[in-house]
C-alpha cells in the first residue's frame, strides 16, 4: 500500500465555509473536488474499497453550490 498523507480540504457550500481532514495516498484538484462533494453529502462513497464510483467534476459540484475548493498537506 502506498504511503498515505493527511490533507486539509477547505471549500464553500452555498456560501458557508467548510473544512475537513482526510488521509489519502494521493491528492490533486480533481480528488479534492470529489472529497468536497462527499463531505457535503452529494458525492458517493464506494461500499467496498475496490468498487468503482462516479466522481463528480468541478462543474457538477458547482451546480450543487460547492465552490472555492482548496487543499494542502496537513
Amino acid at each position: 500500500m502506498a504511503q498515505e498523507k493527511h490533507y486539509r480540504i477547505d471549500y464553500l457550500l452555498n456560501g458557508s465555509y467548510k473544512t475537513f481532514y482526510i488521509r489519502a495516498a494521493k491528492m490533486d484538484n480533481a480528488e479534492a473536488w470529489h472529497w468536497a462533494t462527499v463531505d457535503a453529502g452529494i458525492g458517493q462513497l464506494p461500499k467496498y474499497r475496490t468498487d468503482p464510483i462516479n466522481k463528480l467534476s468541478k462543474p457538477q459540484a458547482e451546480k450543487h453550490g460547492i465552490t472555492d475548493v482548496e487543499w494542502k498537506t496537513a
